[in-house]
């Protein structure tokens, strides 16, 4: 199970012409998980950049798809650290179905698990740099 979940409807554009989910649309959602997830910690992006001269960068993806998503469902994605380097986190992640009254499938079905990691990199010189300890905290819930 997953430490923060984010909810996402599946649009008409998220859609192939087979009705359903695009397969990069997935990673869409889960970089938009990943987003409000920081965001629920306390941690803005553009706050990162501009205070501790620090992004964030997608340095690898793993994705099974399990099975379709489909339009207009209401779909879970979920956020969990696996591990937390000095200049990377280890993420898990995994898109489910809603509680949806409308679903044809269970709530809690599995389309989509990915492993991303993610690496904090110097704004100007694009190279590995060890998060700020406060950053960390946050991404590990050490409040």
């Amino acid at each position: 199970m997953s430490d923060f979940e984010w909810p996402v409807r599946v649009y008409y554009e998220d859609t192939d012409s087979g009705g359903v989910v695009y397969h990069a649309n997935y990673l869409k959602f889960m970089e938009r998980a990943r987003t409000e997830w920081l965001r629920a910690r306390g941690i803005e992006q553009c706050a990162l950049r501009d205070e501790h001269g620090v992004i964030f960068a997608v340095t690898n993806i793993e994705l099974d798809y399990l099975r379709p998503a489909r339009f207009n469902q209401s779909l879970l994605v979920g956020v969990r650290v696996l591990q937390m380097r000095r200049a990377s986190v280890h993420l898990e992640q995994d898109v489910r179905l809603a509680d949806d009254p409308q679903a044809t499938t269970d709530k809690g079905t599995l389309f989509a698990r990915g492993r991303v990691t993610v690496a904090c990199i110097d704004a100007q010189a694009f190279r590995p740099r060890a998060f700020p300890d406060n950053v960390r905290r946050e991404i590990l819930g050490d409040r």
